[in-house]
C-alpha cells in the first residue's frame, strides 16, 4: 500500500483534495462544488465512500484547509464565504470518521505551507502569501512557522477595512479589502467602480461577467477592463504597503485565479506598493506569483501540515 496523506482545499466555490507523498508529489486529486455538499456531514461521507475504492493507499492523517478555519480547535468559524454556517468542528468530524490524525488550518495558511516546501517560498523565513479568490486571505509566516495568533485565525487580513464605509462585506461590515480585491471584488467595480469608459465597454454587455473576463478584455484594450485593473492592483499595492509595517517580509505570493493573470498584474501592484509603502521598507520586499498553480498548494499544503506534525510526534 502506498503511504500517503489526505490533502482537503475547502473553498466557497470548490472543494479540492489530493492524496500527497512524503516528497510531495499528488498521487491523485478530485475538484468538486462546495455547494454540492448541503452540509458537511455529506461531504465527509462522500470522501469516506470514495476512499472506499482506493484501498491500494494508506491514508496516515487529514490536512484541511478552510476560511475562518482555526488550527487550535479545528473548527471553521462562521466562515462569511462559506454556505456551511455556523461553528463546525470539521477536524473532529473528520478524525472520528478515518480514526487518523486530523489538522484543520486557514486555507491561505495551507497555501504558505504549500509555498514554503513546494513552491517560490522555499527559500524565505519570512513572507506572507495572499490568496485572491471568490474572497482574501493571508498566511503569515516568520522564521519558517506559520503565524496563527491567540485564537488560531490569524491572517484575516481580507477583512482589513481600506474604504470607510465602503462596499457592505459579507461578513457585515463596509470597506473591507477583498471586496475590492478578490475574484468577487473585481466582478462588483464593473457595475461599483464610477467610470466614463463604462459606456462603450464590452463588460457592460456580458451577462455574467466574471474577473478572468476583465483581464482578457484589458488584454484587447477595454478602457474600462484596463481601468478596473488599475484600480485592483492599486488598492492591494497600498494594503501591502500598509502591511509591511507589521509583518515585514522579504516577499509577498500571490496566489488563486488573480493571480494567473501572470506578472504583468504583480509588476503593478509591486509598483503601487512601492509608491506607497514606508521608506525603510522600499526595495527590499519582492511580489512574487506562485508557482504551484499547475499544481495545487493548498493541497499540497494541507498535506505537508500534517507531514510536519507527524515528524514533530517522532522527535519528542
Amino acid at each position: 500500500m502506498k503511504e500517503c496523506v489526505l490533502g482537503i482545499d475547502i473553498g466557497a466555490t470548490n472543494i479540492a483534495f489530493g492524496l500527497v507523498n512524503e516528497v510531495g508529489d499528488i498521487l491523485m486529486e478530485e475538484s468538486f462544488p462546495t455547494k454540492q455538499f448541503e452540509q458537511p456531514a455529506d461531504f465527509i461521507d462522500f470522501i469516506l465512500k470514495y476512499f472506499k475504492e482506493k484501498s491500494d493507499y494508506q491514508i496516515l492523517g487529514i490536512g484541511i484547509g478552510a476560511p475562518n478555519g482555526s488550527y487550535y480547535t479545528g473548527e471553521i468559524l462562521n466562515a462569511p464565504n462559506l454556505h456551511w454556517k455556523g461553528i463546525i468542528p470539521l477536524a473532529e468530524m473528520f478524525q472520528k470518521a478515518f480514526n487518523v490524525p486530523t489538522m484543520l488550518t486557514n486555507d491561505a495558511n495551507a497555501a504558505a505551507y504549500g509555498e514554503m516546501l513546494f513552491g517560490v517560498a522555499q527559500n524565505y523565513q519570512h513572507f506572507t502569501t495572499v490568496t485572491l479568490g471568490t474572497g482574501l486571505g493571508s498566511g503569515i509566516v516568520m522564521n519558517r512557522e506559520i503565524i496563527y495568533g491567540a485564537h488560531g485565525i490569524a491572517g484575516e487580513y481580507g477583512h482589513i477595512r481600506v474604504v470607510h464605509n465602503g462596499r457592505k462585506c459579507k461578513c457585515g461590515r463596509l470597506g473591507c479589502l477583498e471586496t475590492y480585491v478578490s475574484a468577487t471584488g473585481v466582478v462588483r467595480s464593473i457595475q461599483e467602480l464610477p467610470s466614463e469608459n463604462k459606456v462603450n465597454s464590452k463588460l457592460m454587455k456580458l451577462e455574467k461577467p466574471k474577473a478572468e473576463s476583465v483581464f482578457k478584455l484589458a488584454k484587447e484594450g477595454d478602457l474600462f477592463a484596463i481601468e478596473i485593473i488599475e484600480f485592483t492592483a492599486e488598492t492591494l499595492g497600498n494594503a501591502l504597503a500598509d502591511f509591511a509595517a507589521f509583518s515585514d517580509p522579504e516577499a509577498y505570493v500571490l496566489f488563486g485565479g488573480i493571480a494567473q493573470s501572470g506578472e504583468g498584474f504583480a509588476n503593478k501592484v509591486k509598483a503601487y506598493m512601492e509608491k506607497n509603502i514606508l521608506d525603510i521598507y522600499q526595495n527590499r520586499i519582492e511580489v512574487k506569483i506562485s508557482s504551484l498553480h499547475d499544481r495545487n498548494a493548498a493541497v499540497l499544503g494541507t498535506a505537508a501540515s500534517i507531514y510536519l506534525e507527524l515528524e514533530k510526534e517522532e522527535n519528542q
